[in-house]
C-alpha cells in the first residue's frame, strides 16, 4: 500500500439519478418514492471513498469496506446529478476513513463516513473460500 494523501485531500464522484435508484423494496415491489434511495446513495458514497483506495492499493492488494454511515438530508430526483465529495479523514494502519458529502447544486442531500481496509487480495480470497467451505 502506498499513501500519497494527507487528511483533507478530496476525491469527487458525480452520479446521475436513474429510476433504478428509486426507493423500492423487493418484498411487494412497490415504489416508495421516486427519488434516490438511501440504499443507492450509500453505494455511491462508498464509491467516492474508494477513489482513494484505487490510488493507494498496490499490485496484489484490494480494498474491502469496513463501515458506512449515512445521514440522508434531502431528496435527489431523476436526472439530477449528485456530486459526492469524499474527504480523507484518517489512515489507521491499513484502514482509511473518509467523510462524504453529497449535493445537488447547493442542496445538501447527505453526509456520512466510509471505511475501507486495504488488504492482501490472495489472503482475502483464501478467507472467503474458507468461510464458504465452513457452511
Amino acid at each position: 500500500m502506498t499513501n500519497p494523501f494527507r487528511p483533507g485531500a478530496q476525491q469527487t464522484h458525480r452520479y446521475t439519478v436513474v429510476p433504478a435508484d428509486f426507493a423500492t423494496f423487493e418484498a411487494g415491489g412497490e415504489l416508495v418514492h421516486p427519488v434516490l434511495s438511501t440504499f443507492a446513495l450509500t453505494r455511491e458514497m462508498e464509491w467516492a471513498g474508494r477513489l482513494f483506495v484505487l490510488q493507494m492499493r498496490e499490485a496484489g492488494e484490494e480494498g474491502i469496506g469496513t463501515m458506512v454511515e449515512v445521514q440522508h438530508h434531502a431528496p435527489a430526483f431523476e436526472g439530477e446529478t449528485v456530486v459526492l465529495t469524499a474527504t480523507f479523514a484518517a489512515l489507521s494502519g491499513r484502514e482509511l476513513t473518509c467523510t462524504v458529502e453529497a449535493r445537488v447544486g447547493a442542496r445538501l442531500v447527505a453526509t456520512g463516513r466510509t471505511g475501507q481496509r486495504i488488504v492482501d487480495k490472495a489472503r482475502l480470497e483464501a478467507r472467503f473460500a474458507a468461510l464458504r467451505a465452513a457452511d
